[in-house]
């Protein structure tokens, strides 16, 4: 089932996740998931963005890779995540987000982590990725963590874009699925 995605300004973006102790019902909410992030055209989906202010979050990263390259990106469900590591030269690029629809803005991260999670299956796993994979992976984990990639963009970029994102927060954005906003103050 396609799930609606919780647009900039929803309070749900900005809560630190709490972890998961029942993985029951979690096969669902994962399947939605790869749905409603698919459907979007989208390279990783967190929990969050979909309501629910747990640390779950998806990655297929395949897409961004040229023809014939697929196999250096990965598709994997990280569950109870932590980022163990962040090192390597800084790397810039430009970032989306579904939570964010049509805006972009470069940003920094370091090219390697290490990270430790549990896949779909409960089984514990520490890995290494870099590049592209790093890159995803980062930044949906800064979205368990209540960050968005706007607040990483240098400040001159944050003022060129903050009228859009307030127009965000007013629900004044279309996209090609779902969008769920804030509820509007009286």
């Amino acid at each position: 089932m396609i799930l609606p995605t919780y647009v900039y300004g929803h309070p749900v973006l900005k809560k630190i996740c709490t972890p998961i102790e029942s993985f029951d019902g979690l096969e669902v909410l994962i399947a939605n998931m790869w749905e409603t992030m698919y459907n979007a055209s989208g390279v990783g989906l967190a929990a969050p963005q979909v309501g629910e202010a747990i640390k779950l979050f998806i990655v297929d990263s395949k897409p961004m890779f040229e023809e014939g390259e697929e196999h250096n990106g990965i598709k994997k469900v990280f569950i109870n995540a932590e980022i163990l590591e962040e090192y390597g030269p800084i790397e810039k690029f430009e970032e989306g987000c579904l939570s964010i629809p049509h805006l972009r803005g470069t940003v920094e991260r370091p090219s390697f982590i290490k990270i430790k999670y549990l896949d779909e299956n409960q089984k514990e796993h520490t890995e290494v990725f870099d590049g592209i994979n790093a890159r995803v992976i980062q930044h949906e984990y800064d979205h368990i963590l209540g960050k968005l990639f706007v607040e990483r963009l240098k400040p001159i970029k944050k003022r060129l874009l903050a009228k859009k994102l307030d127009a965000m927060k007013k629900g004044k954005v279309e996209a090609d699925y779902k969008l769920k906003f804030a509820a509007r103050r009286r």
